[in-house]
């Protein structure tokens, strides 16, 4: 089907608000480009951000548990925070000091949307210790992901 076709034919079937997304697809060139972008806006993203927030010791169990699930590459940062902890109470050459933000580990890692479920459970089992400050793992949605060296986007860019 042509990308023409395929727009009109999508036209048709779509509410005035989503002509916005469908009519910004035009500006590419190609036909067959034409109707990649607008097949993967009008589907949803296939891609998913997820950032886990969890205790710095947990950091290789958690590396560990994603590389057999075909995880290639993560970030890591160094954080500061606090949850339901409200910091902790130590004690340093007889003086004691409260410590408000206790150090973490932010984990990102983009994964297709159907291993999402399995990466999250790995990290839930890896960086569980039963204590107050296991941490968190939020999920985002992502609409696009570009390699820079190669142009390869979206799946082929993880």
């Amino acid at each position: 089907m042509s990308g023409r076709r395929f727009l009109r034919r999508t036209l048709e079937h779509r509410s005035p608000a989503q002509f916005g997304t469908i009519l910004d697809c035009a500006r590419y060139d190609r036909p067959a480009a034409l109707v990649t972008a607008a097949q993967s806006r009008l589907r949803g993203s296939d891609m998913k951000l997820i950032m886990a927030i969890i205790k710095p010791f947990k950091l290789d169990d958690v590396r560990e548990a994603l590389t057999p699930l075909g995880v290639q590459g993560l970030t890591v940062s160094e954080v500061k925070g606090f949850g339901r902890q409200k910091g902790q109470t130590e004690i340093y050459r007889g003086a004691e000091y409260h410590v408000n933000f206790l150090p973490k580990v932010k984990i990102e890692v983009v994964v297709p949307a159907d291993l999402t479920d399995q990466v999250i459970e790995a990290i839930t089992k890896s960086a569980h210790t039963g204590k107050i400050g296991d941490g968190k793992i939020f999920v985002m949605d992502i609409e696009r992901a570009v390699r820079i060296r190669t142009g390869e986007v979206d799946a082929a860019a993880l």
